[in-house]
């Protein structure tokens, strides 16, 4: 049977397949549209498992909170090019898949993967877009952060992303911003020094023992100087004891007591494509 040019645009916008993918699938399922969009799902499965095996590290980084402030996620959809990942296509469709994790307040990533996007699983219609891009598609990381006030940060380009979460309601949103933008900016390994875990601080005080015993330092003194140099590693790598980076002079801790007494972060995620 004659395939109509509607057909095919009606097929296209329907899948986001190409047009002349839209018009072999139609003519194989001889015109019945909902064949055809079978047709070209099986397609995007082909793909996906054909490309199963190539490295997705391209792609973006995106978070977002919901309208009342108090819940915000964050995801990373890669693929393979940064060509694909600058298409407004593909930033639009790892945008619905963050809506709709912010929409369901997904527990994880699998439960992401399984919520219901447009009547279909996100995970099917990721695999349905390896077939459209020609790439493989990751749904590689989901995080989410809850508190009395979240703020989210997208760097330009799409390529990293925070949240952080504070505990007072209504916090003025530069002051968040800035915190999230030093997040983004100084890539602290935790929240503060409570949050470091045991192992990575026996680690850094293992590091500064045996720095100061090559440096000659008494032994007795080690465990002393090993400690200042903990200490130093809490201040340089813990969001609330960072420096300030728009002003040296205070840390973020008490940047945020003079932005509102009491007020501190609770909370932070940062992902980056780049490490």
């Amino acid at each position: 049977m004659a395939i109509t040019a509607a057909d095919v645009s009606k097929l296209r916008k329907s899948t986001g397949a190409g047009m002349m993918d839209c018009k072999k699938a139609l003519t194989e399922a001889e015109g019945d549209f909902d064949k055809a969009v079978e047709i070209i799902r099986k397609k995007g499965q082909a793909i996906a498992n054909k490309r199963a095996d190539r490295e997705a590290t391209e792609g973006v980084v995106l978070a977002k909170v919901t309208e009342d402030g108090k819940h915000g996620a964050l995801i990373v959809l890669n693929c393979e090019t940064d060509f694909v990942a600058k298409n407004e296509s593909y930033v639009d469709f790892a945008t619905s898949i963050l809506d709709v994790a912010l929409a369901n307040k997904c527990a994880d990533l699998d439960a992401l993967k399984a919520a219901d996007l447009n009547g279909r699983p996100v995970i099917e219609l990721i695999t349905e877009q390896t077939g459209v891009v020609g790439e493989k598609l990751d749904l590689a990381a989901y995080e989410t952060v809850s508190a009395e006030s979240v703020i989210a940060y997208i760097h330009a380009g799409n390529k990293l992303a925070t949240l952080v979460g504070f505990n007072q309601e209504g916090v003025d949103q530069e002051a968040a911003k800035n915190v999230a933008m030093q997040a983004a900016a100084m890539a602290p390994v935790a929240l503060n020094a409570d949050s470091v875990s045991a192992e990575v601080k026996e680690k850094e005080l293992e590091i500064g023992k045996e720095m100061a015993r090559n440096e000659g330092k008494p032994e007795a003194m080690l465990e002393k100087i090993a400690m200042g140099r903990l200490n130093k590693f809490f201040k340089e790598n813990t969001l609330m004891e960072q420096a300030f980076v728009k002003d040296n002079k205070v840390s973020i801790k008490q940047y945020l007591e003079s932005v509102s007494k009491g007020l501190t972060a609770v909370n932070f995620k940062r992902f980056t494509l780049n490490g």
